[in-house]
């Protein structure tokens, strides 16, 4: 048999994977395997399936070697709705469980407690079937770990021929088996390969005009989105970077593409008009039916991104859609302890939407009265009929409020006072729904993600109480997750932290950290952020690229150990690294740290010519224009500085990084800028300050 029938084969099988349907979900617990001790809620998920599954481990791979068995690593996540479904179909299935137990040596793995050993196999994947790939994840290995296949969600028949076909291809073609693996690895470890770019450092604006122009061109204008085609993301990082742009270089085209973004996405169905938070995409293309779980990454960025546009805009549904998304995580996903939990599920009954979704009757028996029904009902676009599948309504405001409110000849504050008492009714009527599962591991990547978000929200709008949960989960982090010697572990539950951290939890954390800095002058943060930079330099840092591996040289190997280079949902790794350091090297006067910013962004530059879209590339872009619209340092020292700070906070200055405190501290760039009786404000760039000044106004206009 040909490697090119085996191509043929399982790519046919991947296709026929995309067009299946969801059943409810169902099982009993009559098995227990080796899952049962762990404590991420997706492996325990699978703890009492008849397959004999394992977790990720020295156990699994050396059981597979002794008694020569292929390999099955079967990675999701417990929102995801499609991991459920094969769950259901044929993981809790005897005849199935039998097939594999007998067969191979089954590894289920959590991607977000994992994400380096679903980076290896999300990569096979890719390379396998020529195609995007998603979750779950299902891959065939050698015994010694090596893919051989990849693949997403099948049906019970389908996964059957698959597991059959790999049966018969072990007995009968095991060197072809081989030699795929090793094309199959050759490829995995090229597949993010960087070197070091040793031409001359010259960043200017003329790259960005060319890659924002890109941008100009791809996204959707009208509904909003980096793509016109759905499904659609929110790409937090996308419109950070066209909301940082617009503030330096203000343009009609990008303006446009911005607000529709942030716009159709605060008024659409992604967005829980009930209980507040954005779920994770949208299915269509106008943001109405969202696939409807809810994850503290995406939440997390985009609170950080609509309190920018609030200070940039003062758009009051901008202050809203931040208010009412901290309300949803404090209510739904915060520890009693200060962390916040990892997500919650699209499913609640089996059933994918249904804690969410509406019948009109539903809305009009909750509401009673009349004319809260008409105006609820028009400002959120409910039909009889329903505006989505089986009659049900998902929320979506189609109209302004001054619309709604002229159509119905009110005023827009009688309109608002209707929608938020209905709201309130609907919220409690809500509450006694089965609610969807909570994934409650926590995570310190998407803490400090979710860290900034609050430090973000409580700049734009003063709340103290975000500042109060920042300092909290900032407490947490360095309880919990943080050794003495700047190490940190990954995940949390129940007590337990028991993986060592990946690139990506040193890089948020280290932002995050920075953010709190910025909104409590308390340098115990900065230098935490700074032994957190320190420890990673010395176990993840490339010294032939200049870059980061995602894994810590502590860790046990994959079969490649892998870079994150690429921006997407979550920004990548070594773009937030470099723009840690760069910000770390200016608070901290460390040249080198912001050298190697410089150098990894520079490394970056023959990524951006090969024409990749700007999403991908965001993160990075961003770090582009901190070099080409050097920071200001605005120092603000004396008794009154958490005022001044307060002040000038509630303006957007992405260029702005705030230092100060009662006194000097021991940051070398406060040394001198004490004034006894006075607080004073220093605007300053590349360390040459100008004549400083006690008034917030007198200082914006130094910016």
């Amino acid at each position: 048999m040909s490697l090119k029938y085996i191509f043929s084969f399982l790519i046919t099988l991947f296709l026929l994977a995309c067009n299946s349907q969801s059943p409810n979900h169902g099982g009993s617990h009559l098995y227990t395997n080796a899952l049962v001790n762990e404590s991420s809620p997706y492996l325990l998920q699978h703890a009492h399936n008849p397959v004999d599954w394992y977790p990720w481990g020295e156990d699994a791979l050396a059981k597979a070697q002794k008694e020569d068995k292929l390999i099955i690593i079967s990675v999701g996540y417990a929102a995801c709705h499609w991991c459920h479904v094969m769950e259901h179909e044929s993981f809790e299935d005897t005849a199935v469980a039998k097939i594999m137990n007998d067969n191979f040596v089954s590894i289920k793995v959590d991607r977000e407690e994992r994400p380096d050993v679903d980076e290896v196999y999300m990569t096979a994947c890719q390379l396998a079937s020529g195609r995007g790939c998603g979750w779950p994840l299902n891959a065939i290995a050698l015994p010694d770990g090596r893919p051989v296949w990849a693949g997403t969600y099948f049906p019970k028949k389908k996964w059957m021929e698959v597991l059959e076909y790999f049966i018969k291809s072990k007995k009968e073609e095991s060197e072809k088996l081989k030699e795929y693996a090793a094309q199959l690895q050759e490829g995995i470890k090229s597949s993010d390969n960087i070197t070091f770019n040793g031409g001359d450092i010259n960043f200017t604006r003329d790259k960005l005009d060319e890659s924002i122009a890109k941008f100009q061109v791809r996204a959707d204008g009208k509904k909003g989105g980096i793509r016109t085609s759905s499904p659609k993301f929110p790409m937090p990082a996308a419109w950070e970077f066209a909301l940082k742009w617009q503030h330096f270089n203000p343009d009609p085209k990008t303006e446009k593409v911005l607000y529709a973004a942030l716009d159709n996405m605060a008024m659409g169905g992604i967005y829980d008009h009930i209980g507040g938070g954005f779920a994770r995409y949208s299915v269509d293309d106008e943001w109405h039916i969202p696939h409807f779980e809810k994850m503290l990454y995406d939440n997390g960025q985009l609170v950080s991104l609509y309190s920018h546009a609030l200070q940039h805009t003062k758009n009051p549904m901008y202050q809203e859609r931040v208010v009412e998304t901290l309300n949803f995580i404090e209510r739904e996903l915060m520890d009693k302890s200060g962390g916040f939990y990892s997500s919650l599920d699209a499913d609640s009954e089996g059933e994918e939407g249904k804690f969410y979704v509406w019948k009109k009757s539903e809305i009009d028996s909750v509401l009673g009265d009349e004319t809260a029904i008409k105006y609820f009902s028009e400002y959120y676009d409910v039909k009889a009929r329903g505006n989505w599948e089986h009659g049900n309504n998902t929320l979506i405001m189609r109209k302004s409020a001054a619309e709604v409110a002229k159509k119905f000849d009110i005023s827009e504050a009688d309109l608002i006072t209707s929608i938020i008492t209905s709201k309130e009714k609907l919220f409690n009527a809500r509450a006694s729904r089965i609610r969807p599962g909570l994934d409650d591991k926590v995570l310190t990547s998407w803490n400090g993600l979710m860290l900034k978000g609050y430090c973000d929200a409580y700049r734009a709008i003063g709340n103290e109480h975000y500042r109060k949960i920042a300092i909290q989960n900032g407490e947490f982090l360095l309880e919990n997750m943080m050794q003495k010697d700047g190490r940190l572990n990954r995940n949390y539950k129940d007590g337990k932290s028991v993986i060592n951290a990946f690139l990506d939890d040193y890089a948020n954390a280290i932002q995050g950290f920075v953010a709190l800095y910025e909104i409590t002058f308390d340098e115990k943060w900065l230098r935490s952020a700074e032994q957190l930079a320190n420890y990673a330099i010395t176990h993840f840092k490339d010294e032939k690229s200049g870059m980061f591996f995602f894994t810590s040289n502590l860790d046990p190997e994959l079969i490649a150990r892998k870079m994150e280079l690429t921006d997407n949902v979550i920004p990548a790794s070594n773009s937030t690294m470099a723009r840690g350091l760069y910000a770390l090297g200016t608070y901290l006067y460390k040249e080198e740290w912001k050298e190697t910013a410089t150098q990894m962004l520079h490394n970056m530059t023959g990524k951006f010519d090969e024409g990749a879209e700007v999403g991908f590339y965001a993160n990075w872009f961003q770090l582009w224009l901190d070099i080409v619209n050097p920071p200001y340092e605005v120092a603000i020292v004396g008794d009154n500085h958490d005022a001044i700070r307060k002040s000038i906070s509630e303006n957007y200055i992405p260029n702005a990084f705030l230092l100060g405190g009662k006194n000097e501290g021991s940051l070398e760039l406060l040394e001198g800028k004490l004034l006894e009786g006075e607080t004073m404000i220093y605007v300053c760039q590349n360390k040459v300050c100008k004549l400083p000044v006690t008034e917030v106004k007198k200082a914006l206009e130094l910016f």
